[in-house]
């Protein structure tokens, strides 16, 4: 029978009548003769009180111990969404990630899903099951510890599971009913979109898009998973939701498919450091091993044999960036003048593959927020993504701004 993987996330799992309404959605799919495959997050809040539970019993937790407290949200979930099809009288079985078993890497806590052994599940679906609910967001290392996958692995888990037992279609189901053109409580013209090819979601999604995660449409663009984001709290029909696919599947989009946003951004200039070849390497290696997540990065020149090293990173990790830089500094392998922090920024990103065979498109960004006397302070682009650094008062002015000098409520 073919495959469909179903993933509920934690909202739509939130209490035991969201789970028998969620059961019901997998029935209606069993009943179209799939066999399913349902991925389950944990119900709506645990995971944070779990988290909670091992910041307050061990601040300097043991990564292992807090992979096994954290994980166990997703297995409640599972148990109880396969007594609610059971009672239903769909056959089902739940299944935790070492019982898959989904291999991953060691690294706890972030870890890297490695492989997924279709024998077990396949074995039992010629037995008779007809619904395997997988408990989402967790492994097992190759030492036999379990492992969790990191915020909003659960995504991640359906679409490695997808892609493993060549699923049909993987079905993400939340609280919102698809991917909008933007978020839709900042710009009230935010259009929901049928489709979307998998690299701007991904844009999206890596520029702070909370629909999916990051790394689920990494894996679903890799091994070409068709995604479809759903609502579970409205009723379905087969064009509901956002289908996330292959450009080639798109007949026609507009040039820009949407607009992004970040308001947790830092911009950091280092003023007036030794422009020598490596500096950058230097600069940037320190970052990194003090996990300072950079992105958008200028280089001016200030002075004859000086320069201005200007990047963005998230408001969290500044004062980390500053203790590297100053480290680097006392140590004497940067020498720089000052550091200047500005947390006041945030991002705003226009995304759309139509960028690479249309022109004007930056020209028509910078207008817009010109004529809003919305000033810029840093540059990025891509080959579908045009990022600036703007102040963040004018986060929403520029969005909505945006949304219209583009027409996004309009389809293409």
């Amino acid at each position: 029978m073919p495959v469909l993987v179903m993933k509920f996330g934690g909202t739509s799992v939130a209490t035991l009548d969201r789970i028998r309404r969620a059961a019901k959605r997998v029935g209606v799919e069993v009943a179209k003769g799939y066999d399913v495959i349902v991925i389950v997050s944990a119900m709506s809040g645990k995971t944070n009180e779990l988290v909670g539970w091992v910041n307050e019993t061990s601040p300097l937790f043991d990564a292992r111990e807090y992979d096994a407290v954290v994980s166990s949200g997703e297995n409640v979930t599972a148990g109880l969404m396969a007594l609610t099809l059971q009672e239903m009288d769909v056959p089902a079985r739940s299944w935790q990630g070492w019982q898959v078993p989904l291999k991953t890497s060691s690294v706890h806590s972030s870890a890297r899903i490695e492989e997924i052994p279709t024998d077990n599940i396949n074995a039992k679906f010629g037995e008779g099951m007809r619904v395997a609910v997988v408990a989402g967001f967790q492994g097992i290392s190759p030492e036999g510890r379990i492992t969790t996958l990191g915020r909003g692995g659960s995504d991640t888990t359906a679409v490695a599971f997808a892609a493993a037992f060549q699923a049909e279609r993987c079905d993400i189901y939340t609280d919102v009913d698809g991917v909008y053109t933007t978020d839709p409580r900042v710009s009230s013209k935010a259009r929901k979109l049928d489709k979307i090819a998998f690299e701007e979601m991904l844009e999206l999604a890596s520029l702070g898009a909370k629909v999916l995660q990051t790394r689920s449409v990494e894996l679903a663009m890799r091994y070409k998973v068709r995604l479809r984001v759903l609502s579970s709290f409205e009723e379905q029909s087969d064009e509901a939701g956002t289908l996330v696919c292959d450009e080639e599947d798109i007949m026609e989009s507009n040039v820009v498919a949407g607009v992004a946003f970040s308001r947790d951004e830092a911009k950091m200039t280092l003023v007036s450091v030794a422009d020598r070849p490596g500096i950058a390497a230097t600069i940037f290696t320190a970052l990194s091993e003090a996990g300072v997540n950079v992105d958008m990065i200028v280089q001016n020149i200030s002075e004859e044999g000086r320069t201005d090293m200007t990047f963005s990173c998230p408001t969290d990790q500044v004062a980390r960036a500053e203790k590297a830089m100053d480290a680097a500094k006392g140590e004497g392998i940067i020498n720089f003048h000052e550091l200047i922090a500005d947390t006041d920024v945030a991002k705003i990103s226009v995304v759309g593959i139509g960028m690479r065979s249309h022109t004007g498109v930056a020209a028509k960004m910078f207008q817009c927020l010109s004529a809003e006397g919305i000033n810029i302070k840093v540059i990025t682009t891509s080959e579908i993504k045009i990022s600036v650094l703007i102040d963040r008062k004018y986060m929403e002015l520029a969005v909505q701004a945006l949304h219209d000098a583009f027409e996004l409520d309009k389809a293409a």
